[in-house]
């Protein structure tokens, strides 16, 4: 007997169908903005109506629901070694840190400041070692190279530091190639990637309803490589979406499905992910709180839209908008875990992150891999491990007046628990005392001194590594900066 996973659902499956309609008929009759001539002409070549003067193209229902139907229910990720690393489908649940932070929370000064090339491999090699991450993600962008380069650098710092497959974007049009160059000389053929992909390449929709130069070619060259398109549609609830959280859903779906017809356009049966990253308007503040519960419920809830079409989902959850690694940090990252892990959520991008996205912090990310660990014993449920459940352990204790050492407890204690590392003390207050009555984030702090002083065995080839060096090289002169940093 196996026991039941504990899910959520926001909607209920008659808004799941009114969401649905209601995408497809603003699809149809709005239409979306597409800035990108060839993508524009996917979508004419397949019948879509276009507007030359506005550039606003027009899809039909029956086109985005056989797009849907072409794109793959499953998609597989593969470390660098060739070693499957997720399963994306299902209620299947997988942590990456959140991505492409311009600050850094240093612990030192107790402040936020910007990132250099040090810092970024500091954050890899971290992650790298953070069991609950799944993936890693380009989560951080150095300020010591030029603006123009990030983009590519940050894959090759990733893929030279850490093993774990990771989600990574472009900045500029012309930073594709050099990218997929190095994940092919990694993998070894661009056949071999497109059989076992290393990499997710996030691309952002403008809301509402309009898709960049930059974004629909990152998403029409993902496509042909067999690279999988990770849509981040990004509503902002009361500015540019609806204020009502089932509106924003529906302009999430009509972006996100637009976004899956142009990837099946420039190539049938191309790996897509239904994400996102919206969030609610602070009407007070004038900001936009990730960790605001009605921004975890729009994820939710596009989350299940995207169940309902049979695609693998993805969201911005488990992160915080607290400016240091706080409690209001572990508050809203723990509920965005838990949410995303209940919400069955495939790939969910955030731990790690404050300040609205934009700043990454090494000892949130080693706390954040507490919470998700957390998380993912949660959505294991309780299950059944022996029959009778409790009777002869309970005639048992009638005799030895224990169950410490009992046979049930030696073989199901492991199973059964989720053991904490260094960073969550479960100490009692004299030991807590002896230790040094040390805080969460200060043990936090000590993890990463720790595990960034470990000897991390080499996973690439000294072949394969020249060949990034060379590639990297290569674009850095291209940008006009004759040195990497060190």
């Amino acid at each position: 007997m196996k026991g039941r996973r504990p899910k959520i659902e926001m909607l209920s499956p008659d808004l799941v169908e009114r969401i649905r309609s209601e995408a497809m008929e603003i699809l149809e009759h709005l239409g979306v903005f597409v800035e990108n001539e060839e993508g524009s002409s996917l979508l004419a070549d397949a019948g879509c109506k276009v507007d030359r003067d506005t550039r606003r193209v027009f899809i039909p229902e029956d086109l985005v629901r056989t797009c849907v139907d072409r794109a793959p229910k499953q998609v597989r990720m593969y470390d660098a070694r060739g070693e499957l690393a997720m399963d994306l489908a299902g209620d299947n649940v997988h942590f990456d840190p959140g991505s492409a932070a311009v600050n850094l929370y240093d612990y030192e000064t107790n402040a936020i400041r910007k990132p250099t090339s040090a810092d970024v491999v500091s954050f890899v090699r971290l992650t790298g070692q953070l069991g609950n991450y799944a993936a890693q993600s380009t989560g951080v962008v150095p300020a010591d190279v030029p603006e123009e380069l990030a983009d590519r650098y940050r894959l090759y710092l990733g893929l030279l530091h850490c093993v774990k497959p990771v989600v990574t974007g472009t900045f500029e049009v012309d930073a594709f190639e050099p990218m997929s160059e190095m994940l092919t000389a990694v993998r070894g053929s661009a056949d071999a990637l497109r059989e076992k992909p290393l990499a997710i390449f996030d691309a952002c929709p403008s809301p509402p309803l309009k898709w960049s130069n930059l974004t629909c070619q990152s998403v029409v060259d993902c496509a042909r490589a067999g690279i999988p398109s990770e849509f981040v549609s990004m509503p902002l609830s009361g500015a540019t979406a609806p204020v009502t959280l089932a509106g924003s859903v529906v302009q999430h779906t009509a972006e996100t499905l637009s976004g899956v017809v142009i990837a099946q356009l420039a190539q049938a049966g191309a790996p897509v992910i239904y994400g996102g990253s919206p969030a609610v308007f602070d009407m007070k503040k004038g900001t936009t709180p990730m960790g605001a519960i009605e921004t975890m419920m729009i994820d939710s809830a596009y989350a299940q839209m995207g169940k309902s079409f049979g695609l693998p989902t993805h969201a911005y959850m488990g992160l915080s908008d607290a400016k240091l690694p706080d409690a209001q940090a572990g508050l809203e990252a723990g509920m965005g875990a838990l949410m995303a892990a209940l919400a069955g959520v495939n790939v969910v991008s955030g731990p790690g992150m404050l300040a609205f996205e934009s700043c990454q912090s090494l000892e949130n990310l080693v706390i954040d891999n507490e919470i998700c660990g957390m998380a993912l014993r949660a959505v294991r449920g309780i299950e059944p491990r022996e029959f009778p459940m409790a009777r002869d352990k309970l005639e048992d204790f009638a005799k030895e007046n224990h169950l410490l050492s009992h046979p049930s407890t030696l073989k199901w204690f492991r199973e059964e628990f989720f053991f904490p590392g260094r960073t969550i003390d479960r100490s009692a207050d004299p030991a807590w005392v002896k230790e040094g009555s040390t805080t969460a984030l200060e043990r936090a702090h000590e993890e990463v001194k720790r595990l960034l002083a470990k000897e991390v065995e080499p996973h690439l080839d000294d072949s394969v590594r020249r060949a990034l060096d060379d590639i990297m090289t290569r674009e850095a002169k291209r940008k006009g900066l004759e040195k990497l940093p060190v």
